[in-house]
């Protein structure tokens, strides 16, 4: 299927990226080229993983995906595909196989380009993470310019975030459109919005005068590693997002394309209650944390919580943890004490208190498995340590609802 990046699909075609580029355009900003190209790349990924169908694949799941993308330095490109399809493998569990050649869009002409003054960029999403990562950045006397991915039921919050913390900010989407059916799980989404910052990022006059620019995507440890909950991985959490492994194999990349950015996460040893219980203003957290979004079926919810998948469950632990403010987030199953497939017998919540029961059972260890094995992870007892009090926080939960 032939993807129109930045264009308008005819008949048959997908298209995708086109706003993106007429924003940042807009904003005059000046963006390195290799930075663009991954934008290129990171487009054509994400239309790939919006068209091709899981349950077309031989597995109903793995899929087998070919993809040949035009970008301005072809050369440099097809030395590092490879190691692109290596992360794309970690990030979405399928087989992915690039190749480059000439011909790709370069950055929008910039007749006064602008160079913004802030030290560094940080991804703000409109969750609760973001909002907390952003705020303490503030505190700490930082001066990131906040990205946000544009998704329906956030534009207003993330908006509203920035603002109360006075920070410049630019939303963006890669608004792919497909004449055929849609692949709901699309787990290789988030490589846009990383791409987004880092276009953003190689615009500041921080990296213009040759210095590093930290970009910060700031996730709660327990969510980023995604521990298996079960042996079949019942109910675990699909995103890899902010996994060490799959952001140091993306650092290994930018590196290689003399790309000065590097990628930050502050929480990988954090769990989310303790983000909200260490968050630098009490007061601005209290303000905005009901308001954010956790949930991982957010939109199919009609932009309400469901309440019971893994995200919406570390958030609920995470609010207990807290305790500053009782969580008043609306969530359509709100009550997992009920014992029937919408609540506690829910597949997520299942898995969550088989993972406590197990680790009662057999010890930590034995539960942990493998999931700390990635040559990205250095400090294996920080992240253990973490993931075991992150486990704590959600064990609270499950006996205040008498599900263990």
């Amino acid at each position: 299927m032939q993807v129109v990046i930045y264009g308008k699909a005819e008949d048959g075609q997908v298209s995708v990226g086109g706003y993106a580029r007429e924003l940042l355009d807009r904003a005059h900003l000046e963006i390195s080229p290799q930075a663009w190209d991954f934008l290129n790349i990171a487009l054509s990924v994400v239309a790939a993983d919006f068209t091709a169908l899981r349950a077309k694949s031989a597995d109903a799941w793995t899929r087998q995906i070919s993809l040949e993308i035009a970008v301005q330095d072809p050369v440099f490109w097809n030395t590092q595909a490879r190691a692109l399809e290596a992360a794309l493998r970690f990030l979405t569990t399928d087989q992915w196989t690039l190749a480059f050649h000439p011909g790709g869009y370069g950055p929008p002409a910039q007749m006064k380009a602008l160079h913004p003054i802030e030290d560094s960029v940080v991804l703000l999403s409109g969750g609760l993470d973001s909002l907390i990562g952003a705020i303490d950045l503030v505190e700490q006397g930082v001066k990131p310019y906040a990205v946000s991915q544009i998704v329906r039921g956030d534009g207003e919050k993330q908006n509203l975030f920035a603002k109360s913390l006075g920070l410049s900010r630019i939303g963006l989407n890669h608004v792919a459109k497909s004449p055929g059916e849609q692949e709901p799980s699309q787990r290789a989404r988030s490589i846009v919005f990383l791409a987004f910052g880092l276009a953003v990022a190689t615009s500041l006059d921080r990296y213009h005068l040759g210095e590093t620019v930290p970009l910060y995507i700031c996730e709660n440890g327990f969510i980023a590693i995604n521990p298996p909950l079960t042996m079949s991985r019942l109910g675990s959490l699909s995103t890899r997002t902010a996994h060490p492994e799959y952001l140091g194999r993306l650092q290994q990349i930018f590196d290689a394309a003399g790309i000065n950015v590097q990628i930050r996460n502050p929480y990988a040893l954090v769990t989310k209650g303790e983000m909200m219980v260490e968050c630098k203003n009490q007061d601005l957290l209290k303000q905005h944390a009901v308001a954010s979004t956790s949930c991982g079926r957010f939109q199919r919810f009609g932009y309400k919580h469901c309440g019971r998948c893994v995200p919406c469950q570390v958030r609920r632990a995470s609010f207990k943890r807290w305790s500053a403010l009782d969580d008043d987030t609306w969530y359509v199953y709100d009550n997992l004490s009920k014992d029937d497939l919408q609540h506690g017998r829910f597949e997520d919540v299942r898995s969550v208190g088989m993972a406590l029961v197990n680790v009662a059972e057999n010890g930590f260890e034995q539960w942990l498995g493998h999931s700390l094995s990635s040559s990205f992870i250095h400090d294996r007892q920080g992240y253990s340590q973490m993931l075991a009090r992150g486990l704590d926080e959600l064990g609270v939960l499950h006996r205040d609802y008498r599900l263990i």
